[in-house]
């Protein structure tokens, strides 16, 4: 990724150097115009969502952080004594993730890499860069191939059908085009802005058919509190 199209990348970058940084504002043709509080990215893990935090306790053996970013995961696993290699795409999160102290750090595409692990860990609505369902064929062949024997792929996402919610409570995907999961975003920092990209969000059961058609066993290993929850997918015996 190219520094010019990296607002994410530059937004951690300013939060390592000063402590503080401008707005990183995120736009979406569906949603009102939002923002990341970049000082999340660096929250520690007492300050994690408990679905994180449950996350972190279940990773064992050698462990990939997935789109590492500010390296928060990484580092609290560190800390609990666990081995682990954080990626990201950003060549400026990789750099505040090595300053940081993140002992094996990869500038890496999850869709490239090679190796073999026994968790990979995919943390804030990880999922979501498989970026449509028709890409999860080529996820499930991509974690199969760095997946250890006996490994687990651990991640949280949401089913956002409340955003498609009548006045009386009643979802309605009336004129909505593909699955309603399915997102767009784009990112400013300042001056810099990246490039359109689409995000995945994967409902429960989606997910565990999906899973089944490729091989792999689903389990919601805990629930959040606004739709959201916690998988753990194994090959199926």
């Amino acid at each position: 990724m190219i520094a010019d199209k990296d607002p994410m990348g530059h937004a951690i970058a300013d939060f390592h150097a000063t402590g503080k940084a401008a707005k990183l504002r995120v736009f979406s043709p569906l949603l009102e115009e939002d923002e990341i509080p970049v000082s999340t990215l660096f929250r520690s893990i007492d300050d994690m969502p408990g679905l994180e935090q449950r996350a972190l306790q279940l990773a064992t053996g050698t462990i990939l952080d997935v789109g590492a970013g500010a390296g928060c995961h990484a580092l609290a696993l560190q800390r609990l004594g666990k081995t682990v290699t954080a990626i990201d795409i950003s060549p400026l999160a990789v750099k505040t993730m090595q300053e940081r102290g993140v002992k094996d750090v990869l500038e890496q595409d999850f869709f490239k890499l090679n190796g073999q692990y026994d968790t990979i860990l995919m943390l804030m609505n990880g999922i979501g860069i498989v970026g449509t369902i028709s890409r999860l064929p080529a996820f499930f062949m991509q974690v199969d191939a760095l997946l250890a024997p006996g490994g687990q792929v651990l991640f949280d996402s949401s089913d956002i059908c409340y955003l498609f919610e009548d006045e009386d409570g009643i979802i309605d995907l009336t004129g909505v085009e593909g699955y309603y999961g399915e997102m767009t975003y784009q990112m400013q920092y300042r001056g810099v802005k990246g490039e359109p990209f689409p995000w995945l969000f994967i409902d429960p059961e989606t997910l565990r058919e999906q899973a089944a058609l490729h091989g792999f066993d689903c389990e919601l290993v805990a629930h959040g509190e606004h739709y959201d929850y916690l998988a753990r997918l194994t090959r199926h015996h």
